[in-house]
C-alpha cells in the first residue's frame, strides 16, 4: 500500500519517517540513541502492550518521566493506541502527582525506576490506575507496585508485546494530550489539546523558524513543559534529528555534546543564556553550526543580545511568545530584532490576534488592550472544569467560532508587533513556568511555625518574575528563611521555590483589612 494521502495525527510524522529515512538517527540521549526504524517500531510495541492492558482510545496515560531515551517512544504509544498523553514534570513531588492522576482518572503510568521514591504508592492512591511500566532498574517494581497493580519494566513489557497495536480509529479532533499548569486557586489544571490542534501548532512552528530535514536539533528542557515537548515532535514531524538532554544542570557536559552532534538548533529561555554568558565571559564560547536560537518564557534582555551574537556566531535569534492553552501566540522576526527592542513579535503563521478593551471594544494601535487569539492551535478547554474554559474561551466575532482571551495587557504596533504590559492575575511567570502563590502559600502554611504566607511575583530580567515569600511567625516562634526555602524544596518542584523569604512581624493591610499585596510587591 501506498503512503495515506490525509496525514493528520499527531504521530503519522514518525511512520512517515521510519518509512523514508529508516536508518536516520532520531533521538541521542547521552551515549544512546533511536534511530527513526526503532523509535517507530518501540512505540508500536509499547501501544500494543497498553492495549493488552486495557489502554482504550480516549484513555489518559501518565508519562512522569525524565528526558530520558524511554520517553520519546512512550509519547508516540500513547498517540498510536488512541491515548491521552499527560506530562508530568520529573520534579512533581507526590502530593501534585496524586493530584493530576485522581483529576483525570489516569488509565496507566510509565515512569522511571529513579523516580520511585515519588511514584511509589501511586495505584493505591490512584484507584483508576491499572497498570505502572517503568524503564530502568527492575529492583523499582516493589517500590512502584500498589495492592491490586504489580509494576512492569519496560524492557520485558516490549519483548512481549505484538510488533503493533490494533487501530484505535482515532482521528484528528480526539484529545492527544493534557498538559497541566498552574491556576489561580492553587490547583493545576489541565489544558485539553487535540492532535488537530498540536498537528497544527507544530507545523507553523517549524515554517516561521525555518526548520529543515537536516536539522540537528537540542532540548535541555523537561518535555512536561511545552516548549520542551515540542521540540521532539517539531524534530519527527521534518525528519531531524534531537539531542535531548536532561537538563542544563552541568553546562560544560551540554556543550561538549553540542560540539559532538553539530547542533543547528537551539532553544533556551533566559535562564539558560544567562549562564552561558557568564561561561562565555570565563572561556569564550562559540558555536558556528548553531542557526537558530529561540527564546521564550520571558523577554531576552537586550544587553544578552551582543554576547549571544558572539557565541552563536552565524544564528538567527528568535524572541517569542506562548501560552500553554494555545502552545504560541507571536515570534518576532530575527530580521527586526533591533528595530522592534521588547516586541514579542506577530502571530504565528496561520492565525491573528488582536487587542480589545475590557468592554470588548476594539483599540487603536499604540494603545493598551486585553490579547485575544484566534486559530486552529486553541485548546478545546480545561479538563472537566467548563467554568474555568468559559472564563477564557469567548464567542469571537465571526459566528460560530471561540477565541482565546489571555487576559493579558499588551500594545499593538502599526506593523501587528506585540509588547507585552502586564498579567491580569496573580500568577507568577518565573523560567517560563506557570507559579501559583496559592500553591506555594499552602506549602509555607504547612510548615510548623508559620501563621501566615503572601507569594507574589517581582520583576527579575532574567527569570521574567522572581518569586518571593513574605511570611509572619506564629506565636513565640523564629523562623529562620533558610530552613523554610530548604523545606520548600521537599514540598514543591524548584522553579516554585522563592527566591527570597522574609519574615515580617505583620503584613500591610489595605482600608478594609486585606493583605495589601501591592505593597510588598
Amino acid at each position: 500500500m501506498g503512503r495515506p494521502a490525509y496525514r493528520a495525527l499527531l504521530h503519522d510524522a514518525l511512520a512517515d519517517g521510519a518509512e523514508a529515512t529508516p536508518d536516520k538517527v532520531a533521538v541521542h540521549v547521552g551515549d544512546e540513541q533511536l534511530t527513526y526504524a526503532e523509535l517507530a517500531s518501540q512505540s508500536d510495541r509499547l501501544a500494543a502492550a497498553l492495549q493488552q492492558r486495557g489502554v482504550r482510545r480516549g484513555d489518559r496515560v501518565a508519562i512522569f518521566m525524565d528526558n530520558t531515551l524511554a520517553c520519546a517512544p512512550a509519547i508516540y504509544a500513547v498517540l498510536k493506541v488512541g491515548g491521552v498523553f499527560v506530562m508530568v514534570n520529573p520534579q512533581t513531588k507526590h502530593d501534585k502527582l496524586r493530584f493530576i492522576c485522581n483529576d483525570c482518572s489516569v488509565r496507566a503510568l510509565i515512569t522511571d525506576s529513579h523516580l520511585a521514591p515519588v511514584a511509589g504508592g501511586l495505584p493505591d492512591d490512584v484507584p483508576s490506575v491499572k497498570s505502572v511500566l517503568f524503564s530502568g532498574d527492575p529492583a523499582a517494581a516493589g517500590a512502584l507496585s500498589g495492592r491490586q497493580v504489580e509494576a512492569e519494566p519496560l524492557a520485558g513489557v516490549l519483548d512481549a508485546a505484538p510488533a503493533a497495536p490494533q487501530p484505535p480509529g482515532t482521528i484528528p479532533s480526539d484529545l492527544a494530550a493534557l498538559i497541566y499548569t498552574s491556576g489561580s486557586t492553587g490547583n493545576p489544571k489541565g489544558v485539553m489539546h487535540s492532535h488537530q490542534s498540536m498537528t497544527f501548532a507544530s507545523g507553523s512552528l517549524v515554517e516561521y523558524q525555518r526548520l529543515a530535514p537536516d536539522d540537528v536539533m537540542l532540548n535541555v528542557l523537561p518535555m512536561a513543559f511545552d516548549y520542551g515537548l515540542y521540540q521532539l515532535l517539531m524534530a519527527v514531524r521534518i525528519g531531524a534529528t534531537l539531542v535531548l538532554e536532561r537538563s542544563f544542570t552541568y553546562p560544560a557536559e551540554v556543550f561538549a555534546r553540542m560540539r559532538e552532534h553539530d547542533v543547528t538548533h537551539f532553544p533556551g529561555v533566559p535562564t539558560v543564556y544567562a549562564i552561558m554568558i557568564a561561561a562565555h565571559r570565563r572561556s569564550p564560547l562559540s558555536f558556528p553550526s548553531v542557526r537558530r536560537v529561540t527564546n521564550t518564557a520571558a523577554a531576552l534582555p537586550p544587553a544578552y543580545l551582543e554576547t549571544l551574537r558572539e557565541i552563536f556566531p552565524n544564528a538567527l535569534i528568535f524572541s517569542m511568545y506562548g501560552l500553554t492553552e494555545c502552545k504560541r501566540v507571536s515570534y518576532l522576526p530575527p530580521e527586526w530584532l533591533e528595530r522592534k527592542p521588547g516586541s514579542v513579535g506577530i502571530a504565528i503563521p496561520g492565525t491573528e490576534v488582536y487587542l480589545r478593551s475590557p468592554e470588548g471594544e476594539a483599540v487603536p494601535v499604540g494603545e493598551p488592550g486585553i490579547l485575544h487569539v484566534r486559530g486552529p492551535h486553541l485548546m478545546r478547554g480545561y479538563w472537566n472544569n467548563p467554568e474555568r474554559t468559559a472564563k477564557i474561551l469567548h464567542p469571537g466575532e465571526l459566528e460560530g467560532e471561540r477565541v482565546l482571551c489571555t487576559g493579558d495587557w499588551f500594545r499593538m504596533d502599526e506593523d501587528g508587533c506585540l509588547y507585552f504590559l502586564s498579567r491580569s492575575d496573580d500568577i507568577i511567570k518565573t523560567r517560563g513556568e506557570k507559579v501559583s502563590p496559592a500553591e506555594v502559600e499552602a506549602a509555607l502554611c504547612s510548615i510548623p511555625g508559620v501563621r501566615e504566607a503572601v507569594v507574589v511575583g517581582v520583576p527579575d530580567p532574567t527569570l521574567g518574575q522572581a518569586v518571593k515569600a513574605f511570611v509572619v511567625p506564629a506565636e513565640g516562634a523564629a523562623l529562620d528563611p533558610r530552613r523554610l526555602r530548604f523545606e520548600l524544596t521537599q514540598r514543591l518542584e524548584n522553579f516554585m521555590v522563592p527566591q527570597e523569604v522574609v519574615v515580617l512581624e505583620e503584613f500591610p493591610k489595605t482600608p478594609n483589612g486585606k493583605i495589601d499585596r501591592k505593597a510588598l510587591q
